[in-house]
C-alpha cells in the first residue's frame, strides 16, 4: 500500500502557505501618511503581520523608524522578531493577564492617534481571545468563565464572538470608536465561515449586526451559566456594539487578505495534480465534528466501492459539544470518528487539521494541529486493542492518536484560514 501521508502534507502544506503573512500582506499596505504609522495587531499571525508590515515600511518605503510604532498581540509560542512595533504572548483559547494588557495598550495607542496619523490594524484568528477588555461591571475572571462556557457549548464560533463582542470594550467596533480621528485602515486574515468582517476577531473596527438581545439569546439556548454580573451587562444598553453610522466608521476602511477558499483551492491544486478527481465540500462548513466525518466517510466508502481515486476536501470550522474530559480538538475528532467508520476499508487514507498548527489543545505552541489515519492507524487500533467510539463518547481523541502515533504536529505556522480536511481514496 503506497504510503499517502507525504501527499497529505502537501496537500494542507499548500493551504496554510497560501494565507502567510509574508505572502498576502505587502500588496495591499497603504502608502505612507503625512504623520505615523501606527500598528495595532491581534491573533495567530499577528506578529508575523507585524514583521511584514515593518520590512514594506522600513525597508522598502524607507520610513523613518520614529514614524513607526505599535503593538502585536498573539498566541503564545507566535512571537517573531520585531524591531520597531512591540510584541506581546498572549492566552488562547481562553484569555490570560497578558491579553488584558494587550488591549488595554492598543486601545490606548488607538485614542492617541492624531488627524494625520495612519492606524493599522491587522487582524488574524485568536484575536478575539487575545484582545480581552471587559465592559465596566464584568470582571476578568468572569469574562474567562465565560469565554470557557461558551468553548465547552458546541456553540458555532459567531454565536461564540456574539457573545464576546457585548462584554467588550474593544470588539464589535469599539477598536475604530476609540481611534476614529485617525485613518484607521483594518486588513484581515480570515478565519471564519462566509468571511464575515464583523466575525473575524469579533469584528474591533467594523460595525456589528448583532445585538445584546442576540447575545442574550445565545446564552438561553446553550443554558449557559455566566453568572449575575454578566446577565447585567447583556441588559445594559451602554454595551451595544457600534452600528452601521457610526461617527467610528467615518474614515475606516476593510480588507481581507487571505481567504479560506484561496487555501482550499491551492490545496485542492496539489490534490488534482497527484492525479485525483476532487469533490470539493467548500471552505465554510459548520457542524458536530462527529457527524460531518460520518457524512465525509460515506463519501468516501461510495467512492471506493465505484472504484475511483477520489480526493474529498472540504475547510470551515467545526465544532465539538464536550460531555468528556479527555482532551482534543475537532479536526482530532473529526478524525477519530473517521477512523472508526473506516478501520474495514484499505485504500483510504485522511488528514484533518487546524492551518493555524493548533487544535483545540491548552493554549501551547507545542499543541497538535490534528491528526492523520491510514492503514497503519487500523493496524496499531487493532494490535493495542484500542476502541474508537469510548475514547470519541470521553472527548479524548489526543490520548488515542497519542497511542496509535498519528498526532500531526507543526508547531505554529503564523496564519489562520481556519480547517483542512482531505481523505484521500486510491
Amino acid at each position: 500500500m503506497t504510503d499517502r501521508r507525504p501527499l497529505l502534507r502537501a496537500i494542507f502544506d499548500a493551504a496554510v502557505a497560501a494565507a502567510h503573512p509574508d505572502v498576502v500582506l505587502s500588496a495591499h499596505l497603504r502608502p505612507v501618511p503625512k504623520g505615523k504609522v501606527i500598528c495595532l495587531a491581534a491573533g495567530k499571525g499577528a506578529a508575523a503581520m507585524a514583521a511584514a508590515a515593518e520590512r514594506h515600511y522600513l525597508d522598502a518605503l524607507e520610513l523613518d523608524p520614529a514614524r513607526l510604532s505599535g503593538l502585536a498581540t498573539t498566541r503564545h509560542g507566535h512571537g517573531v522578531p520585531t524591531r520597531r512595533i512591540k510584541v506581546i504572548e498572549a492566552g488562547h483559547p481562553v484569555p490570560d493577564e497578558a491579553g488584558l494588557k494587550g488591549a488595554e495598550e492598543s486601545l490606548r495607542l488607538a485614542h492617541d492617534a492624531g488627524a494625520d496619523d495612519l492606524l493599522l490594524v491587522l487582524l488574524s484568528g485568536g484575536g478575539s481571545a487575545n484582545w480581552i477588555a471587559p465592559v465596566e461591571g464584568v470582571s476578568f475572571a468572569q469574562k474567562q468563565q465565560v469565554t470557557r462556557a461558551l468553548l465547552l457549548s458546541g456553540a458555532p464560533i459567531g454565536e461564540i464572538n456574539t457573545v464576546r463582542k457585548h462584554l467588550s470594550r474593544i470588539k464589535g467596533g469599539r477598536l475604530a470608536r476609540a481611534g476614529q480621528r485617525a485613518e484607521i485602515v483594518t486588513l484581515a486574515i480570515s478565519d471564519v465561515p462566509h468571511d464575515d468582517p464583523s466575525a473575524i476577531a469579533s469584528g474591533p473596527t467594523v460595525p456589528d449586526p448583532t445585538t445584546l438581545a442576540d447575545a442574550r439569546a445565545i446564552v438561553a439556548k446553550y443554558g449557559l451559566d455566566v453568572g449575575d454580573a454578566v446577565r447585567r451587562a447583556l441588559d445594559d444598553p451602554a454595551n451595544e456594539s457600534c452600528k452601521p453610522g457610526d461617527s467610528a466608521f467615518a474614515r475606516t476602511q476593510f480588507e481581507l487578505i487571505a481567504r479560506p477558499k484561496a487555501s482550499l483551492d491551492a490545496a485542492i491544486k496539489v490534490a488534482t495534480n497527484a492525479g485525483y478527481a476532487v469533490i470539493d465540500l467548500g471552505a465554510d462548513l459548520e457542524g458536530e465534528a462527529r457527524d460531518v466525518a460520518a457524512d465525509h466517510a460515506r463519501l468516501a466508502l461510495k467512492a471506493r466501492a465505484e472504484g475511483k481515486p477520489v480526493a474529498i476536501l472540504s475547510g470551515g470550522e467545526l465544532t465539538v459539544t464536550v460531555r468528556g474530559n479527555g482532551r482534543g480538538g475537532p479536526n482530532q475528532e473529526y478524525a477519530l470518528a473517521l477512523a472508526g467508520l473506516l478501520k474495514d476499508a484499505p485504500g483510504i487514507s485522511a488528514l484533518a487539521a487546524d492551518t493555524d498548527g493548533a487544535d483545540g489543545g491548552a493554549g501551547s505552541a507545542t499543541d497538535p494541529a490534528g491528526a492523520m489515519i491510514d492503514q497503519s492507524t487500523f493496524a496499531k487500533m487493532k494490535s493495542l486493542g484500542l476502541d474508537p467510539r469510548a475514547y470519541l463518547d470521553n472527548n479524548d481523541a489526543t490520548a488515542f492518536f497519542t497511542a496509535t502515533g498519528d498526532l500531526l504536529k507543526t508547531g505554529p505556522t503564523l496564519t489562520n484560514v481556519n480547517d483542512v480536511r482531505v481523505i484521500l481514496v486510491d
